[in-house]
């Protein structure tokens, strides 16, 4: 994770009502393990984090000027500091106008992971920790607090330079913060939600259960090809890199990798061809099978109270919606 740039400006909000004091880093973080660790740290409590939003930035106006100091960033027309010290007063500013009681150590960090360059911004709070002094005295001292961030956005650099069309190159943390405050942050980084992260989940998971109700497949190999997928998808969210239905169709048969693609395709579900996975939906997706006298069940977990039901007192499954293929079957067994 090569860092190209990083800084650290700070909001002082202090509880009484007063306005925010910013303090601003006079210089970029200099090249440090201390410096790499604390990034690396910040983007793997990032990643970690459930419940983000995907979109795309506003057209550039005055409402929302953050695209166009990053871009003239980009562009070499200003340097690192510049950039990220009108972007903090900015964030300020919306602080003050918003009326919002949050301040924080304000991170801007430009790194690169793989091909790909991204830009991170974070406000964290600081937390007391206690260490030990060389005569084995205990002290308390503030640290930033990595483990709870609230308030986080990451840009894909790459694409948004590569692909204007895309709208989810910027992803953000939506939390439980409360909404005015979302948007707040939301609105300094200047964007707009462009994909629904659950519900693309969801189409694709209905998708995947589709395809194997469509291979007629044996239990074990639904199992397999099930764990395949939540594992691939769950790395991918560890990683903050979007599923890739080819990739993924690559993984859940390899020796016709195109077939689940092609599936997808064919049935016109309306998936994007890279999509973020959201790690509450896929948590839920797993099977429920057994198999006992000559009877073999098995379903998709996020089926149970929706197409199966089930009596526990009476030890039932009540099924709706069942394939086609098996409702001509019992016609035919009981004409």
């Amino acid at each position: 994770m090569p860092i190209r740039h990083s800084i650290i400006h700070k909001i002082d909000k202090k509880p009484d009502g007063s306005t925010a004091v910013l303090f601003l880093g006079t210089s970029e973080q200099v090249d440090s393990q201390a410096r790499d660790d604390l990034m690396s740290q910040l983007n793997d409590s990032y990643n970690a984090t459930a419940g983000k939003g995907w979109g795309f930035f506003h057209q550039e106006s005055g409402a929302h000027p953050f695209s166009g100091w990053l871009g003239k960033y980009l562009a070499g027309a200003t340097d690192f500091l510049s950039f990220s010290t009108t972007a903090v007063e900015h964030l300020t500013k919306l602080r003050e106008e918003s009326n919002l009681t949050t301040g924080g150590h304000a991170l801007f960090c430009h790194y690169q992971q793989g091909l790909t360059d991204y830009l991170v911004i974070a406000l964290v709070q600081e937390t007391e920790a206690v260490t030990m002094t060389e005569d084995l005295a205990l002290m308390t001292v503030k640290r930033l607090d990595l483990d709870h961030i609230r308030l986080a956005a990451r840009i894909n650099i790459s694409e948004w330079q590569n692909n204007r069309q895309s709208k989810q190159y910027i992803s953000y943390l939506k939390g439980k913060q409360g909404r005015k405050l979302n948007e707040y942050f939301r609105d300094f980084i200047g964007c707009q939600e462009g994909i629904d992260a659950p519900g693309e989940t969801r189409t694709l998971l209905k998708a995947f259960s589709d395809f194997v109700e469509s291979e007629d497949m044996v239990e074990d190999a639904a199992r397999e090809k099930t764990h395949t997928l939540v594992s691939y998808s769950m790395a991918q969210a560890k990683l903050g890199e979007p599923i890739t239905l080819d990739e993924l169709s690559g993984l859940i048969d390899e020796d016709r990798p195109k077939k689940f693609h092609d599936f997808i395709k064919a049935k016109d579900y309306g998936i994007s061809e890279s999509l973020p996975p959201d790690k509450k939906t896929i948590n839920k997706f797993r099977r429920f099978s057994g198999r006992a006298e000559g009877m073999s069940i098995s379903f998709e977990a996020h089926l149970l109270g929706d197409k199966i039901k089930f009596d526990e007192e009476g030890g039932t499954l009540t099924l709706r919606g069942l394939p086609t293929q098996l409702t001509e079957q019992l016609k035919r067994a009981t004409a």
